[in-house]
């Protein structure tokens, strides 16, 4: 049976990419629910999707990204408009998705999705209301810990003796987590003492840890700054747009509605939720960016 998908692989070397992708706007549309319902505390299994008018949308009007474009952005019982966010986040998560399968063999691509399924998750939550919800923060970490206890793979760890490469990939994603969760922790600390204000949630600290658990902690330190470069990039072009435009920069959460940032005056003392470029340079590092970024740190560690 492995013969013969290998021998399949080779012919159509994009069915698989192609199914993952197709996984992935679908897994995106759930997610979708999941950024919606959960800050709010609702179910995010009952009831049916549903406009807001109450109705309930029919299968045909819910198939990812298509339906957006297909009804130009409007429900088809009442005809309110609806955000493209939608359809973003299941494009997003489609090309998440598709570049697991490019990258990675079958284990670390199915736990790639889930972890990249739960940074877009924290992401868009984050951006809405500030916060992010214990499961995608302690629960991420617990369960990249028993991921790599389970599947080496995540880590590319190989050994000799199987239960050596089990406990050595736990003891990476163990070690990511302590330091992951320490590293945005003393950034908070000090911001605080320097602002004399709260810097950032503890969501963020737990967060990282999260994130460490999955990408180890070379992955916790290029999270930071990387995502710190990410933001910083994003609060430049915000500000330029609103120099030129004269419009505000839509940067704060509307939680009430959760349907995405109001428009604030983009300047010293507003806030920006952190947990989104956070979020970005982790899905960078575990994309591709942990072999170069890696080799930087193996080459620097030369000269001490």
């Amino acid at each position: 049976m492995n013969y013969n998908l290998a021998v399949f692989a080779v012919e159509f070397p994009w069915f698989f990419p192609l199914c993952a992708a197709v996984f992935g706007a679908i897994v995106g549309s759930f997610l979708n629910v999941v950024i919606y319902r959960m800050p709010l505390e609702k179910s995010i299994v009952t009831p049916g999707s549903h406009c807001g008018c109450g109705k309930p949308i029919a299968w045909f009007d819910n198939i990812p990204v298509l339906s957006w474009f297909i009804l130009r952005g409007k429900a088809r019982c009442c005809g309110r408009p609806y955000s493209f966010r939608y359809a973003f986040v299941e494009l997003l998560t489609a090309a998440l998705f598709l570049g697991c399968a490019l990258r990675f063999g079958p284990e670390k691509a199915l736990l790639g999705m889930l972890f990249l399924s739960c940074l877009v998750c924290a992401t868009f939550i984050d951006l809405d209301h500030m916060i992010i919800p214990d499961p995608f923060t302690i629960w991420l970490a617990v369960a990249g810990v028993v991921a790599a206890f389970s599947f080496p793979e995540l880590h590319d760890v190989k050994a000799e003796l199987p239960l050596l490469a089990h406990l050595k990939a736990g003891g990476i994603a163990i070690l990511g987590v302590m330091i992951g969760s320490a590293l945005i922790l003393w950034i908070k600390l000090l911001a605080e003492a320097v602002l004399r204000k709260e810097a950032m949630g503890f969501g963020d600290v737990t967060f990282m840890g999260g994130i460490g658990a999955f990408c180890g902690w070379q992955g916790a330190l290029f999270a930071v700054f990387g995502g710190a470069i990410v933001g910083t990039v994003w609060m430049l072009l915000a500000w330029v747009w609103q120099l030129f435009s004269g419009k505000k920069a839509p940067i704060t959460p509307r939680a009430e509605t959760g349907d995405g940032a109001e428009a604030e005056e983009l300047a010293l003392g507003v806030q920006v939720p952190f947990g989104p470029m956070l979020a970005v340079g982790a899905a960078i590092y575990f994309l591709g960016a942990d072999q170069w970024f890696d080799a930087y740190l193996g080459q620097l560690s030369e000269l001490f």
